[in-house]
């Protein structure tokens, strides 16, 4: 049996990754800082405890475990991704999970091999903050064609904006909220805003496909094989919970009533962000159906203790830009 080594694991993406391997016959062992709730301690999932970071935790995991394959979901800087790259230099795979925000050049769709990356500073390689997020995925990515250079089987999973069961980003959530508790949703622009998105389950799919049929030095983007709107969105959760709701649209005027941009609305975005995802089908995978996507995320989401109220806009500016609009009308 094929052994595995997530390191992260237990909260998103990492959770449904190790299910997925788990479900196709793998042994798997998760490595983090047990800092959250393991869904699979009573499990046959080894944890081993550590910090990624610490290059010697992440040496001892490697001889802990042994794997033949590893899934790194949680390397945020490109130190990480080439360390990792060294201490897993003779596994069959290694899979990192990258974005689609690693693109910085704008295309419709953004592809593989084609669409240019972002340029990452030295400064941007260290840092944490948000700005610097698309930067440091694509100096991790330049760090995996390095190492499959040298030999190394290294591979790189693009995802867009993941979505799903035990997302904790709020993102979706926001969108459930306002269906689920108002009668009109307040959504900005024209509503055909699109910003690609990916079924987690797809995104865990993707990780193992490519693990078992990737190319070393290759990335494969992953996202919804149908991308929809910003309306279909909030349509489709009110289709879910059998709710009948007013979708309001606003402008930059109106939105500044309630002092309100339009990029302070979750998955909100001025330009398409959609990728080609035609070089991962190439490999087998295929994508959930959006509706039975969108189905599993409302549900988890209703049985969740999560607020999705707390994302976004306040609802009491998003008040006042809906009574602009009322005397407009």
């Amino acid at each position: 049996m094929t052994q595995a080594l997530v390191i992260g694991g237990t909260r998103f993406i990492g959770r449904h990754t190790v299910t997925e391997l788990r479900d196709h016959g793998y042994d798997v062992a998760i490595f983090n800082r047990g800092e959250h709730d393991d869904p699979f301690a009573d499990t046959a999932v080894e944890h081993v405890q550590g910090d990624r970071t610490d290059d010697a935790d992440l040496a001892d995991a490697a001889h802990a475990v042994s794997p033949d394959v590893v899934i790194d979901c949680v390397a945020y800087r490109p130190r990480e991704v080439r360390t990792a790259t060294r201490v897993f230099d003779d596994v069959d795979a290694y899979v990192v999970v990258s974005s689609g925000a690693a693109y910085g050049e704008e295309a419709i769709p953004k592809r593989e091999g084609e669409t240019g990356l972002c340029a990452c500073s030295d400064e941007q390689a260290t840092d944490d903050s948000k700005a610097s997020y698309g930067p440091r995925k694509a100096e991790g990515d330049r760090a995996v064609f390095t190492a499959a250079e040298k030999g190394v089987r290294a591979m790189s999973v693009r995802p867009c904006n993941v979505y799903g069961p035990y997302d904790y980003t709020g993102r979706v959530d926001y969108w459930i909220d306002r269906v689920a508790n108002h009668d009109r949703v307040l959504v900005p622009g024209d509503g055909t805003n699109v910003w690609h998105r990916a079924y987690v389950e797809d995104v865990a799919a993707a990780l193992r496909i490519v693990a078992e049929e990737g190319t070393p030095g290759e990335a494969y983007n992953v996202g919804d094989r149908r991308a929809t709107t910003l309306d279909e969105l909030v349509d489709g959760i009110a289709r879910v919970l059998d709710e009948s709701v007013e979708i309001v649209h606003a402008g930059p005027r109106e939105l500044a009533a309630g002092d309100i941009d339009a990029g302070d609305f979750p998955l909100y975005r001025d330009y398409p962000h959609l990728l080609s995802t035609a070089k991962l089908s190439g490999l087998g995978w295929d994508s959930t159906p959006v509706a039975d996507a969108l189905a599993t995320t409302v549900e988890q989401y209703v049985e969740s203790d999560r607020d999705g109220s707390e994302y976004g806009p306040d609802r009491e500016d998003e008040a006042r830009v809906l009574g602009v609009l009322d005397t407009l009308a």
